[in-house]
């Protein structure tokens, strides 16, 4: 594996990001970046011992038995593990599970504060400059429901308990004492704003579906910074139209990939799930970011120097040091 002309690649390597990782970068280290995705860049071969991925890249089938080791930069793995089931390869495999909590646990805050004082419509109106229908609403006192309170899910826990609102948690694994855990069903029907924190895996994929918004409280918020397989755009849409839902928050989305390469090459798509996520960021009661909560000046300096450290481990060990739980592997 070793002699091929790189150490690693990086794909999707945002300017930013890319200064970052060349900061941390020793000098015996042999790098490229691209700010592409593998699809976008289009290559047959990756050229490279290790290739390190964000979320939107879709590795190729027969990359697999030249891989040695895979790390996406993300805290969620869900998009490696289906791409080792696809392959039945088990090259090493790392992810970033500590570099950005805090990051994304306030964008959520950012997404339900915007969408509580209506900022798409106020923008709006700043254009005449009057008041009329867009009276909003403050946080204190509303009910918090997080659903994943792992990592991130915490740290929106406890944002939460600092704005004095009522925070309850919604996880199979309930790891922490001080939080009032609450069945699904309890947490929708009594949450003013329902957090998505949740890690993706085969059994939860579509959790949030037409079943779940018919007993949700009605005029609630839904705010997903976890993945876009969690809640599908097109029965988000059919909440917000029922009533059910009274604002959407998305900084992840179903066929992200496809929706992302769309996007920035300006295509059309034929995907109905890519349809309907374009069709709600037009709208005043939706806002989307571009799968942006981790980026923080903060966590990316963070994230380009655990990254930097999950190479230089492999590289002497053959091991990551923040490994996926994966067959063969160590627990995360």
């Amino acid at each position: 594996m070793h002699d091929k002309k790189l150490d690693v690649f990086f794909f999707e390597a945002f300017e930013e990001e890319e200064t970052a990782l060349r900061a941390h970068l020793p000098a015996g280290i042999k790098a490229a970046f691209t700010a592409d995705t593998i699809q976008e860049w289009g290559s047959a071969d990756p050229k490279a011992t290790i290739i390190s991925i964000r979320t939107q890249s879709q590795i190729p089938l027969d990359w697999a038995p030249g891989l040695g080791g895979i790390l996406t930069r993300s805290t969620g793995y869900d998009h490696v593990l289906r791409y080792l089931a696809q392959t039945g390869t088990a090259p090493a495999a790392g992810h970033l599970p500590i570099y950005c909590n805090r990051a994304v646990a306030e964008q959520a805050l950012l997404l339900w504060m915007a969408l509580l004082r209506r900022l798409p419509v106020q923008q709006a109106h700043f254009r005449k400059f009057h008041r009329d229908g867009i009276t909003g609403h403050e946080c204190r006192e509303k009910t918090l429901a997080v659903f994943g309170v792992g990592n991130i899910g915490y740290e929106v826990v406890r944002i939460g308990r600092g704005l004095d609102m009522h925070v309850v948690g919604v996880d199979i694994d309930q790891r922490h004492p001080d939080v009032n855990y609450m069945t699904p069903g309890a947490a929708l029907a009594a949450a003013d704003i329902v957090v998505c924190a949740m890690n993706l895996t085969a059994e939860n994929e579509g959790y949030f579906n037409t079943a779940r918004w018919s007993h949700i409280k009605p005029g609630a918020l839904f705010i997903n910074i976890a993945r876009g397989e969690l809640a599908s755009a097109v029965e988000l849409t059919a909440a917000l139209d029922a009533g059910h839902l009274a604002g959407v928050g998305l900084d992840v989305y179903n066929h992200e990939p496809e929706l992302a390469v769309a996007l920035r090459q300006d295509q059309p798509s034929a995907d109905p799930e890519v349809i309907a996520l374009l069709a709600l960021s037009q709208r005043s009661d939706v806002i989307c970011t571009p799968h942006n909560a981790f980026n923080t000046a903060e966590s990316v300096t963070r994230k380009a120097a655990q990254s930097i450290e999950q190479i230089e481990t492999f590289l002497k060990t053959g091991t990551f040091l923040w490994p996926l739980p994966v067959p063969g592997g160590h627990p995360a």
